[in-house]
């Protein structure tokens, strides 16, 4: 508890079961240092590997990374996540990342190459069933990994209008609606072949999207016309300073709330780099070690990166400069197989 009644901010880490992770780990947030202490934690939904918050920080919504592949919603009240209802089918293989949108929960399904929508009821819990499923179609040049569509993340833009696509498998952006329950791709913008983009990261407040290629480590900076959901690629910048020694695998990146700076983390490097955002332009400035092994995901939240290694099964995270933006390890918790990390609010105490 903190002062004036409040509750420590929360943050909530996934983790894969099937590998030994714990499955959902809550921990609190001290204000000042940004570090974390493991509460609680629950494991009664296999492979938890993405989490996402309601708006109002009291509701959970997790992927169940999985061939059957699910999605479950828990209360987050107390100090450990309370499955509310029963785990949803997604009519999909392999979700990967989900977020929350239009009154929906989005799951961007990896190994069917598609995007579920289940709708959610008023009071947090979700449909028995979904109400859209759509399927991508393609391919890419890039052997095995680009022989059908792979969705890897459904993001909604900023103002809440579009929700954008990111598939790995046809190189390709899909900015669509959802209107009555239903998906419809809006517009699909071809990226350079091979490229395997992963994830993206809008621009606070300027009308640029920054793409993570996994397949070839850059990033791809996009113009974004919010008015006609229009996205326009740029130019591609290089994650690492050099060539890597072998396959660099990006995995995750986000803007600063201010965007002055991105940053990316890459798993064959386990590093993670710090980019100046310069007028339409991204200029990297440095990297640093993740202080783990494999990062597969990043989060900022009050000044501080927080990064969950997932081969060395912790989390870890770092001090932000505010003039520079590179990042200073601060600490560390054990999570085994920790796959990502979201930050909520503080809360009212009990």
């Amino acid at each position: 508890m903190t002062d004036g009644g409040r509750r420590a901010a929360r943050a909530y880490i996934g983790s894969f079961t099937a590998a030994g992770g714990p499955g959902i780990v809550a921990a609190s947030v001290a204000a000042n240092s940004g570090a974390l202490t493991v509460l609680g934690g629950t494991g009664d939904v296999p492979d938890p590997a993405y989490l996402a918050l309601a708006p109002g920080g009291d509701t959970l919504y997790a992927v169940s990374e999985t061939a059957e592949g699910a999605v479950a919603a828990y209360r987050v009240s107390g100090d450990k996540p309370e499955l509310i209802g029963s785990p949803v089918p997604v009519d999909a293989n392999g979700p990967t990342h989900l977020s929350l949108f239009a009154g929906h929960v989005l799951t961007a399904n990896y190994g069917s190459g598609s995007v579920t929508a289940v709708p959610v009821r008023r009071d947090g819990t979700l449909a028995a069933a979904p109400s859209a499923v759509l399927r991508h179609t393609g391919s890419g040049p890039h052997t095995p990994r680009q022989q059908a569509p792979h969705a890897h993340q459904v993001q909604p833009d900023p103002g809440g209008r579009w929700v954008v696509s990111v598939d790995l498998g046809t190189d390709s952006l899909r900015v669509c609606t959802l209107t009555d329950g239903t998906l419809d791709v809006h517009r699909e913008i071809a990226l350079r072949p091979g490229s395997g983009p992963r994830h993206l990261a809008f621009h606070p407040h300027r009308p640029y999207v920054y793409v993570l290629n996994e397949l070839t480590p850059t990033v791809t900076v996009c113009h974004w016309e919010s008015d006609d959901g229009t996205l326009k690629p740029l130019a591609e910048v290089p994650v690492l300073a050099g060539a890597p020694a072998g396959d660099a695998y990006p995995s995750g990146i986000v803007a600063s709330p201010d965007g002055r700076f991105v940053w990316t983390a890459t798993r064959g490097e386990d590093v993670l780099s710090t980019f100046a955002v310069e007028g339409e332009e991204l200029r990297l400035t440095g990297t640093v070690t993740c202080a783990g092994h494999w990062p597969r995901a990043l989060t900022e939240a009050g000044g501080f990166l927080y990064v969950a290694n997932e081969r060395s099964g912790d989390v870890s995270w770092f001090a932000v400069d505010p003039d520079t933006g590179l990042p200073r390890y601060e600490g560390s918790i054990q999570v085994p197989a920790a796959s990502c990390v979201v930050i909520g609010p503080e809360a009212a105490g009990a």
